[in-house]
């Protein structure tokens, strides 16, 4: 075996072990795991984070409130982890998938998270993965996702082109007059950010 080989197969061992970590079935060792994302991340190294370990958490996002909760809030940290604000939107679809979820804490932390990465993007990125990340959660069929919505449009208002931030008045307009009082609340208590 060559040596290449070997630092190959030790390059995979901290993802092997975060997966299986993950897979546990005892909660405390998941939620370790979590908390280590960081080492691992610094471990692989940005490109590897970004094609190996961010989509696998994006797949993976199923388990206790608990550990999805430290999930949002290590991913709001990640940015230099994953190459820096040129890469900031490859942790979108893993937070916005935490945005979406039924327990309020974690998609408070996970829309926290986006809230921190929004000023992480140029203003193209924000139009191109960022904005477009708002409008699925603010079209949402679930409440949830509508609801997270609501914390996210005003901090990307203000850097976006005038059309967009016409579309962006539009999902709020809609969200203010959502069918479900959780989402109307939302936007109203996010109104003084957005005017």
């Amino acid at each position: 075996m060559a040596s290449g080989d070997i630092q190959s197969d030790e390059s995979l061992y901290p993802i092997a072990v975060l997966i299986d970590e993950l897979r546990n079935e005892d909660v405390q060792l998941r939620l370790n795991s979590i908390k280590k994302l960081s080492t691992i991340a610094l471990a692989l190294g940005v490109e590897r984070t970004r094609s190996e370990l961010i989509p696998f958490l994006t797949d993976t996002i199923y388990d206790e409130d608990e550990v999805l909760l430290a999930l949002a809030e290590q991913l709001g940290t990640f940015t230099q982890l994953v190459g820096g604000e040129s890469y900031a939107h490859v942790l979108l679809p893993p937070l916005e998938s935490l945005a979406q979820v039924e327990e309020t804490i974690v998609r408070d932390k996970a829309v926290e998270s986006l809230r921190a990465l929004a000023p992480q993007h140029s203003t193209t990125d924000l139009e191109t993965y960022f904005v477009p990340t708002v409008k699925r959660l603010a079209q949402g069929d679930w409440f949830t996702s509508r609801t997270s919505a609501s914390g996210l449009i005003s901090v990307c208002y203000a850097r976006v082109s005038n059309h967009v931030k016409g579309e962006l008045r539009q999902l709020f307009k809609s969200l203010c007059q959502d069918d479900t009082p959780m989402v109307r609340r939302a936007a109203a208590s996010k109104l003084g950010e957005f005017a």
